[in-house]
This record gives structure tokens, C-alpha cells and sequence, in this order.
């Protein structure tokens, strides 16, 4: 994890306002929001501990997860006997350290309403001796009065070169090999998510032991399904015979591979081709999120998988 705040990674607004407020300016009320892996809990955790030093880090950071207890009436006890503890100015290594203590609320997304509003009264009283930090990956799901009493900053999905940096970093302290393409393609998969790629890594790393990382190896980690499948899937769907698609389906399902994984690579491979009209592109696309739903309620793979491929051939064989 970065440890301070010039280590965070391409998040330049928030880091320059930080860097602010470590030299003495104010720090506002925070909230972080964006995608999973982007740096948030890092940026905070690595702010904190340069304004306070490794002693009062303890004393003066609360952080509270998800996986901790947050009802209201953690909030109304804990925090709210947190906050009203005055902080001195000084640090025990002469520093000027600000006289504010610094809650963080990670993952505030998935606090109930309830214990949202309980915090309101909370954050403005306490102003002068607490900062709260929320942070969550859906701002539409905090409430509005919290929102408007902090500064908004979003976290942006990591850029590909930016990732491929930190990655080439991770590999080269732990003395990983690992082929330039396999690094491109880790990027790929993980889709700005720098937590995940790091994760993929160490996982193809045991798995190797020691030996160069390919991109085959990234491929069958990361759960991707080759190309080749997703082409002959189509290239099945477009020759119009019902058993050929029933036995690919079921081979595909054999393997092992996700139905919602496969549905976002045909998403894209849909998406992105030159051979279908706008019409059947339109009709696939809404049948790709018909399917997605029903997955994520828990729909049988088979039927989900054979239902999408019959639209799939209907569509490609109907002209």
C-alpha cells in the first residue's frame, strides 16, 4: 500500500487537496466514492498516517468497516464518544500535527439510512475536533444531507499505464517473471481494478512457481474465456443447427466457465462487430441484459445460456 500520499496512484484532485491540508491548511469532511481497487481506503489510511505519525495514528483514526458493527446505535455511542474527545496540537516528534481527529467510515454504502441520518447531527456539532471520511463505491446510496455536508471526490477506474506501471513494481520487488504481454493483458481483465490485478498476480504467481507468467496462464486465472470460444459460439450460432449449439453448450458449461462471464465477453464481442445490423445488435444487446438479470437471481446456467444462443441463431439465420 502506498505510504504516503505522493505513493497514490493517478488520483491527482484528491491527492492535492490532501497535500493541502498536510501542510496546514483545513481538511474538509471527505467522501470518497468509485469503483472497487481505485485507491480510496489506501489514500485516506496513507494521509492519516503522515498528518498524525505512528503514535497517535492509534489514538486519533477511527476506522469502521462494513464488517464492524454500524447500526445507529454504534453510531450514537462510538463515534459520537469518539468525536467528543479533544485532540492537542503536537506530536511526540515535535511535528505540527493537526488538532482534529479523523473518522473513517469505509464502505458507508451499505449503512442503513437510519444510521446515516444519525451521523448528520453529529458531523456538524463535532466540527471542530472530527473530520469524517465516508467512503463507498455508490454514491447514489448515501443519503443527501450527508453528501452535501462533505467535499465529493471521485476515484477514477486506475488508467492502463498507470497499472502496468504498479504492476511492473509489484512483480520486480517480489522478483516475479512475467512476459509484457501477460502484464497488458492482466490489465485487460481487471478493468481499472488494481486490487484485482495485484490479487491475479499472486495468484498465477503460486500457481507458476517460480517460473515466467504467460498469458495463457493469466487467461485460465483470471476465469477469462479464450476467444476461440466465444468465436465458434457465434460462428455455431450463425450456421443455424440446433444440436451443434445444444453439445457447444454444454461442453462450455463442462469446462467450467461462468455464463455471466461469458455474457460480458459476448457483450463486448457483439458490441464491437462489424457483421451484424444495428437491429440485431439492439435485439442481442437487450437479450445479453435479460440473461444477466436472471443469473444474478440465481437462473439455471443451461437454460439461461441456451435461451440467449436460440435468440442469438434466430437473429443471425433469419435473413
Amino acid at each position: 500500500r502506498p505510504k504516503n500520499v505522493d505513493e497514490v496512484a493517478f488520483q491527482d484532485e484528491v491527492v492535492a487537496v490532501l497535500k493541502k491540508s498536510l501542510e496546514g491548511a483545513d481538511l474538509p469532511n471527505l467522501l470518497f466514492y468509485g469503483p472497487p481497487g481505485t485507491g480510496k481506503t489506501s489514500t485516506i489510511l496513507a494521509a492519516a498516517r503522515e498528518l498524525y505519525g505512528p503514535e497517535l495514528f492509534r489514538q486519533r483514526v477511527l476506522e469502521l468497516n462494513a464488517s464492524d458493527e454500524r447500526g445507529i446505535q454504534v453510531i450514537r455511542e462510538k463515534v459520537k464518544a469518539f468525536a467528543q474527545l479533544t485532540a492537542s496540537g503536537s506530536r511526540s516528534d515535535g511535528k505540527v500535527c493537526p488538532p482534529f481527529k479523523i473518522v473513517i467510515l469505509d464502505e458507508a454504502d451499505s449503512m442503513t439510512s437510519a444510521a446515516q441520518a444519525a451521523l448528520r447531527r453529529t458531523m456538524e456539532k463535532e466540527s471542530k475536533t472530527t473530520r469524517f471520511c465516508l467512503i463507498c463505491n455508490y454514491i447514489s446510496r448515501i443519503i443527501e444531507p450527508l453528501t452535501s455536508r462533505c467535499s465529493k471526490f471521485r476515484f477514477k477506474p486506475l488508467s492502463d499505464k498507470i497499472q502496468q506501471q504498479r504492476l511492473l513494481d509489484v512483480s520486480e520487488k517480489e522478483h516475479v517473471k512475467i512476459s509484457s504481454e501477460a502484464v497488458s493483458y492482466l490489465v485487460k481483465v481487471s478493468e481499472g481494478d488494481l486490487r484485482k490485478a495485484i490479487t491475479f498476480l499472486q495468484s498465477a504467481t503460486r500457481l507458476m512457481g517460480g517460473k515466467e507468467i504467460t498469458e495463457k496462464i493469466v487467461t485460465e486465472i483470471a476465469g477469462v474465456i479464450p476467444k476461440e470460444a466465444t468465436d465458434e459460439l457465434l460462428s455455431v450460432c450463425q450456421s443455424g443447427s440446433f444440436e451443434k449449439l445444444e453439445t457447444l453448450a454444454k461442453n462450455l458449461l463442462n469446462e467450467g466457465y461462468a455464463v455471466a462471464q461469458l455474457v460480458n465477453q459476448l457483450h463486448d464481442a457483439v458490441v464491437e462487430s462489424e457483421d451484424y445490423s444495428d437491429k440485431q445488435k439492439s435485439v442481442i444487446a437487450e437479450k445479453l441484459a435479460e440473461v444477466d438479470k436472471c443469473l444474478a437471481d440465481g437462473a439455471d446456467e443451461f437454460l439461461q445460456l441456451m435461451s440467449l444462443c436460440a435468440l442469438v441463431m434466430q437473429q443471425l439465420t433469419q435473413n
